[in-house]
């Protein structure tokens, strides 16, 4: 039977404590208690400001910072000890401030409330992680860049459709990927920009009747301004559904690259070698070399994926203002955010491990009869024939070298003048696959100088970004 005592944060409107399954769908603590950073930083600038306004003693503001001081050195110490009837990280660091203190802890929660508490706490740490994901972004983009240069003229097959098309340079598909992380970290920098306005002092729902300046707490806490709605501001998990969906494309981007991995350290492939350090071995086949780092980084899309949709579903049927629906936020966030932080790093080791292998890739560039748009181009270039004319003759010469299994740099000359006879000798100067990497001197083509000063150029714009770490 459950005892009739009055629950300590409720207060006396209620008279039993909850039942045991209650409790344990009710409390956050086990995850949420990653947040007690945040949580202290918001609890130290909202007693600054209710000193500073009057609201709070100064001597009250002076033993709640250094009581809260003293409880995040408990925290980062290890000895902090948490409990899940207090259910959640807020009223942990409080109940302990109390603790501490005594009655000025009572003072810390005028003017605010859990809604308005939690909505800050959370924003502080995505902010966070938005920032550390920068930098790591950058430093993987550094690492790809770098490769990209050394490898300006390593020519491979490019694919569409994963079969031969033309040739590139490896350079070139790296810096295909810079140019995706860099959307990526866009994406986080805007995302930041956004939920980048403070709710705390919205309170429950409605706003405070105290004198409180939500100024003063906004920008020392380092937002640019406090939210303009209190209804809205506890509400409010966009910033989350943002950053989700930031972390999804990039965590797309990431299993994009892992499944080239995974395909090009294959014996059939060949293009790239993995040293031990991102491979593992087989319990029965004592040959194996399996690219598990990469075939990791191609599934976490599902978990990152995962979270936004259970967080879009969370909050797509939800009235205004706060539902304890909105408590399910932070468990899948924190699940796909810790996702994506391990695969980029994966991805950044990977990256510096790899070594391409440029006699296969050479060898590979020239499958599938990859110069035959070279071939068109020439006869457009040279007879001045219309493309969709020069497009059908290569098309029939393809055909006469499949037939005489051969490519289309071996096929005689005197074959090819049966299908158009104004070509010349002067046509096999474009069939090799240096010549046809080389002829791509468009904006953003492969050919290898132009590789070579974009990679540059990138080097040149990330050396100024914050490593990661």
């Amino acid at each position: 039977m459950t005892e009739k005592t009055s629950n300590t944060m409720w207060g006396g409107r209620f008279e039993m404590s909850p039942s045991e399954i209650m409790e344990e769908i009710n409390a956050s603590i086990d995850f949420d208690k990653r947040m007690a950073r945040e949580d202290i930083a918001g609890s130290k600038a909202h007693a600054s400001m209710l000193a500073a306004a009057g609201i709070i003693t100064k001597d009250d503001k002076q033993a709640i910072d250094k009581g809260l001081d003293q409880v995040l050195g408990e925290i980062e110490a290890g000895e902090f000890e948490y409990s899940r009837a207090l259910e959640d990280v807020h009223m942990n660091v409080e109940a302990r401030l109390k603790e501490l203190i005594g009655e000025p802890a009572g003072r810390l929660h005028t003017g605010r409330s859990r809604n308005d508490q939690v909505a800050t706490d959370f924003r502080l740490y995505v902010r966070g992680q938005i920032e550390k994901f920068d930098a790591a972004l950058a430093s993987l983009q550094r690492s790809l860049a770098q490769k990209a240069k050394e490898n300006a003229a390593t020519v491979m097959p490019g694919f569409t459709h994963l079969q031969p098309a033309q040739p590139v340079t490896f350079g070139h598909h790296l810096l295909a990927y810079v140019e995706m992380f860099g959307r990526d970290r866009g994406r986080f920098q805007d995302a930041r920009k956004r939920l980048n306005e403070c709710p705390l002092g919205a309170a429950a729902l409605a706003g405070t009747s105290f004198p409180i300046d939500r100024e003063k707490t906004a920008a020392a806490l380092g937002f640019d301004r406090p939210t303009r709605n209190s209804l809205d501001s506890v509400s409010d998990r966009d910033f989350v559904l943002e950053t989700l969906a930031a972390a999804t494309i990039c965590a797309v981007h990431l299993s994009r690259f892992s499944e080239e991995i995974v395909l090009w350290v294959t014996p059939q492939f060949g293009f790239l070698k993995l040293s031990d350090r991102f491979t593992t071995g087989s319990s029965i086949m004592p040959q194996k070399r399996n690219p598990d780092a990469a075939e990791l980084c191609r599934a976490k899309v599902g978990r990152i994926a995962g979270a936004l949709q259970s967080l879009v579903l969370v909050m797509k049927g939800l009235p205004l203002a706060y539902s304890k629906d909105m408590q399910e936020d932070k468990e899948v966030a924190f699940d796909a955010l810790d996702s994506l932080r391990v695969a980029v790093s994966a991805m950044a080791g990977m990256v510096e491990d790899m070594q391409p292998v440029p006699e296969n890739m050479r060898l590979a560039a020239g499958y599938g009869y990859s110069t035959a748009t070279d071939l068109a181009d020439w006869l457009v270039r040279e007879l001045k024939m219309p493309f969709r004319d020069a497009h059908h003759v290569t098309g029939s010469i393809v055909a006469l070298a499949e037939k005489n299994a051969c490519d289309l740099g071996d096929l005689p000359l005197d074959a090819m003048q049966s299908v158009e006879a104004r070509i010349t000798q002067a046509v096999f100067g474009v069939l090799s696959v240096e010549n046809s990497v080389a002829s791509r001197t468009s904006y953003g083509g492969t050919a290898p100088h132009n590789v070579e000063k974009m990679a540059g150029d990138w080097l040149t714009r990330l050396e100024s970004e914050p490593q990661a770490g």
